[in-house]
């Protein structure tokens, strides 16, 4: 499959800048493995496992961003925007996994006796640190305009990256200046480093399964979407007002209330007209069911 062509369509942006993070990412995971194995830090080479799991959520992301922008079909017909939170669920236990191997070899690492960091890899962790950060302002900046799931948990990954890089770089400035006996101090590091994986991991985790249970979406959209449809001529009240995020798109169910002696065709009109006017006022709105009910008893007069 390959992204929409049409460059209104947020994933287009989201897959592009989540290839720019795999990129950067497989250059940063070689860059903290050589320099890990060779300067004796096992904390950077945690740093570089972390990276590379990166690397590969990253192209599950992509892959998600794009079948969540291919449009409806015979057997989908409300699209396949739900690939998007399963994309942001498999990264999330990724993060997970990794936090669990990583702090493993850790203990390994702080019972065995090895030789201190080398000060060097002290100048590739500020490198890394600066690149991750700016890399999550970018990816941070994608999601608030796309509100994806998934570019969400990338960026997050990204965050997550500066902070165990940064773990690294005070175990292995303790280490070095300690001195002996202080050789394991950046193996503590990376197991502290875990904590911060798995928390994100969980932070990341648990939208997304919401996404995929059709929790409600922030109760602004809902409120929109009320205040446009009272606004309609021949609307005098709302009763049901659902709305789901499926992907990029929202998909709205609206208990429309009209006067009881209006004739079908006129009620027929009037949801129209609020269907119009919604989607007009959202476009990330694909789609508006509308239930026209009559004025009586039963909603207040």
């Amino acid at each position: 499959m390959t992204p929409p062509n049409t460059p209104q369509h947020p994933a287009l942006r989201g897959v592009r800048f989540v290839f720019l993070g795999v990129i950067v990412n497989a250059a940063l995971a070689a860059t903290k493995g050589i320099a890990g194995i060779l300067g004796n830090s096992y904390a950077l080479v945690a740093d570089a496992i972390e990276s590379s799991l990166d690397v590969f959520q990253s192209l599950i992301v992509m892959g998600g961003l794009v079948i969540a922008a291919t449009p409806p079909d015979h057997n989908h017909p409300y699209g396949h925007g739900k690939a998007e939170p399963l994309a942001a669920i498999v990264v999330s236990i990724g993060l997970l996994a990794g936090a669990i191997v990583i702090a493993y070899q850790s203990v390994r690492e702080i019972m065995l006796p090895h030789h201190a960091p080398e000060p060097y890899t002290l100048a590739v962790l500020i490198i890394v640190v600066i690149t991750k950060e700016t890399m999550f302002r970018v990816m941070r900046r994608v999601d608030r305009t796309t509100q994806s799931t998934a570019v969400r948990a990338d960026a997050w990954h990204h965050r997550s990256d500066a902070f165990t890089s940064a773990a690294a770089f005070i175990g292995i400035l303790i280490a070095l200046l300690g001195g002996k006996g202080w050789e394991s101090a950046d193996d503590w590091a990376a197991l502290a480093a875990c904590i911060i994986i798995g928390y994100n991991g969980l932070h990341l985790l648990w939208p997304a399964l919401n996404e995929v249970m059709d929790v409600a979406p922030d109760p602004a959209i809902e409120e929109g979407v009320r205040n446009i449809a009272l606004g309609i001529v021949g609307v005098e009240s709302l009763d049901v007002c659902s709305v789901r995020k499926m992907g990029f798109d929202y998909f709205v169910d609206l208990h429309v209330i009209v006067n009881g002696d209006m004739k079908v065709r006129d009620g027929h009109d009037v949801a129209h007209r609020v269907k119009d006017a919604v989607r007009a006022a959202n476009p990330r709105v694909r789609d508006v069911l509308i239930h026209v009910e009559p004025h009586d008893a039963t909603h207040g007069n």
